[in-house]
Formats: structure tokens, sequence, C-alpha cells
């Protein structure tokens, strides 16, 4: 947010076009495996959690769950705003029982601290991975626990 004087008007024009367009967030839904991949480009934006919300919303109300959420970010680039920064916090609160793993596929040291974190606060088990290891941190989140448990690289997962 940022304020103009009127007498600035054209200074205001020129900030608003520079602000990039699109989403700063882009998520897709594996309808095979029960997996929202969330693709992390810039600022997080409350818009980007409540169209992230919708369509989370959607597949819980039709399936109970989501068996997972993987985010995938380069480096953590913060909030646009406060505001943006509650709409994460509203969205973690009102979908953290619903989805069964979360896998962070980064290189940030942000992420590599997430599973302990995340571990205080919400239900979900959390796994950090590489930037580069987004299959692999997929197929981590897709694949139910029951499988995990009994295959012999759960110990190591």
């Amino acid at each position: 947010m940022r304020v103009f004087g009127n007498q600035e008007l054209d200074k205001a024009i020129g900030w608003l076009s520079s602000l990039p367009e699109g989403a700063a967030v882009s998520h897709r839904v594996l309808p095979d495996s029960g997996v929202i991949v969330v693709e992390v480009k810039q600022a997080l934006r409350a818009q980007d959690f409540d169209a992230l919300a919708f369509s989370a919303d959607n597949w819980i109300e039709t399936h109970g769950y989501l068996q997972g959420l993987v985010i995938h970010v380069r480096e953590f680039p913060g909030w646009e705003n406060f505001g943006s920064f509650l709409r994460h916090v509203r969205f973690v609160r009102n979908h953290h029982r619903e989805v069964k793993r979360i896998a962070f596929a980064a290189d940030s040291k942000l992420a590599s601290l997430a599973p302990e974190i995340a571990g205080l606060f919400i239900q979900a088990e959390v796994k950090s991975f590489g930037y580069d290891e987004l299959d692999i941190a997929i197929t981590w989140a897709a694949r139910p626990a029951a499988q995990r448990a009994a295959s012999p690289q759960s110990a190591s997962n």
C-alpha cells in the first residue's frame, strides 16, 4: 500500500503500473493423488490465498481431506503486506486439519526448518525437499501413511 497526494496522480498511476501482474502464487490440483502443488513466484498476496482456499475447499468438500500440499519456491519471498500475512494465517487455521501432509520443495533455510516449526501448529506431517526435487516431494505427499509405514524406506523418510 502506498499513499499519494492529490497532485501526485501521475506518480500514483506510474507506481500502480509497475506492480507485477498475474498471480504471485499459482497452484494446480493433481486429481489422481489428491495433492495441490503451489508455485510461489513473488511476495504472497491475499487474493492468492483466496484462490488456493477455493480449490482446496472444493476438493475437501468432495473427498473429505486433501492428501498433500506441496509448496515449490526457490526462496521464500515474504508477504505483499500485513493483510496478506493475516490471510495466510487464516488459510492455515482453516485447512490444517484436512491436509494429511505438506512438502516444501525449496532451497531456502526457512524450508529446512519448516517441519519443526509446523509441528507446533498443524496436524499434517511436514517434510522438506530441495527445490529440484519437486517430483519426489509430490510422490511423498501423495503416498498414504499406511504405505509409507510398510515401506522399508519409511525409516529414512
